[in-house]
């Protein structure tokens, strides 16, 4: 199963975030996304105009609201941004690269 056929799982407060060969081997999952501060996934996606950047960002946000896990937006004219973390960890989870994967899959 891929990471963008998963669920994100809810943690729980004190969960462990990921460690850096499990975040090594999601990232060969995730391309184009950042991994910052080893802290939050960042990624920037173009577009044509500002209407299918708000598409995409409506797109992802649905996504958001279904898994019960959200992320960051920046829009603008021709570009979204997605940051993703997980709030309750203060870091990154397994949770964090299934949202990264399923806003790739609504990008095609």
């Amino acid at each position: 199963m891929t990471l963008s056929q998963e669920t994100c799982i809810p943690c729980r407060d004190g969960a462990p975030t990921l460690s850096q060969a499990e975040l090594d081997e999601l990232m060969l999952e995730l391309p184009g996304w950042q991994v910052v501060d080893g802290h939050h996934l960042l990624k920037s996606w173009p577009f044509p105009d500002f209407q299918q950047a708000l598409e995409w960002v409506n797109r992802a946000g649905a996504i958001c609201e279904a898994e019960g896990h959200h992320a960051e937006f920046t829009l603008g004219w021709g570009h979204a941004e997605a940051l993703i973390y997980t709030h309750k960890v203060d870091g990154l989870t397994r949770a964090d690269a299934v949202l990264a994967a399923r806003f790739d899959a609504a990008s095609v």
